[in-house]
């Protein structure tokens, strides 16, 4: 099994719209094979020193069978349908792949 941790910087004051677009693929990526979760996720304060709270990161958080299956979610048309959709809010992004340790 492996994980992604995606980092999305979303434009100022569009938060609230992408999440509405990413929410409304979710049954979409769910059904792929070897998708085990999905979730957008954002900041909440918690009141701890190391915390670094970013009001315009959304932070996905996923779980896969395989790298093969990840590589397939990609390239998948509601994927690609998805990217587009979000490309002009969408201003950064970041990838972490990992696996247990």
């Amino acid at each position: 099994m492996i994980h992604v941790i995606a980092s999305l910087q979303i434009k100022e004051g569009h938060v609230a719209q992408f999440i509405e677009i990413f929410k409304a693929n979710v049954p979409n990526v769910l059904k792929e094979q070897g998708c085990i979760a999905y979730a957008p996720t954002i900041d909440i304060a918690a009141g701890l020193a190391a915390q670094a709270l970013d009001p315009k990161l959304v932070t996905i958080v996923e779980q896969w069978n395989s790298l093969d299956d990840l590589r397939a979610h990609l390239a998948a048309p509601h994927m690609l349908a998805y990217g587009e959709r979000v490309k002009d809010i969408v201003v950064g992004k970041s990838l972490k792949i990992l696996q247990n340790a």
